[in-house]
């Protein structure tokens, strides 16, 4: 048994539900957290940018993803 689980055994079973609840609440906040969008496709279509206005980039955009 490690130190986390000694400390949690030491609570009353009322409160370590409360802690495993916790536990469940803080992993499904970290998965929600990994699927935010990521940005860093921020800048990908500068060589487009005198050959199209921001509204055709949106256009062709949505046609090269197929939409």
């Amino acid at each position: 048994m490690n130190h986390t689980e000694q400390i949690i055994s030491l609570l009353p079973p009322e409160l370590q539900k409360e802690v495993e609840d916790f536990a469940r609440f803080l992993l499904e906040r970290s998965r929600k957290k990994s699927k935010k969008l990521k940005q860093d496709w921020a800048g990908g279509l500068e060589e487009f940018k005198d050959k199209y206005t921001s509204l055709e980039l949106q256009k062709k955009g949505l046609e090269w993803r197929g939409d």
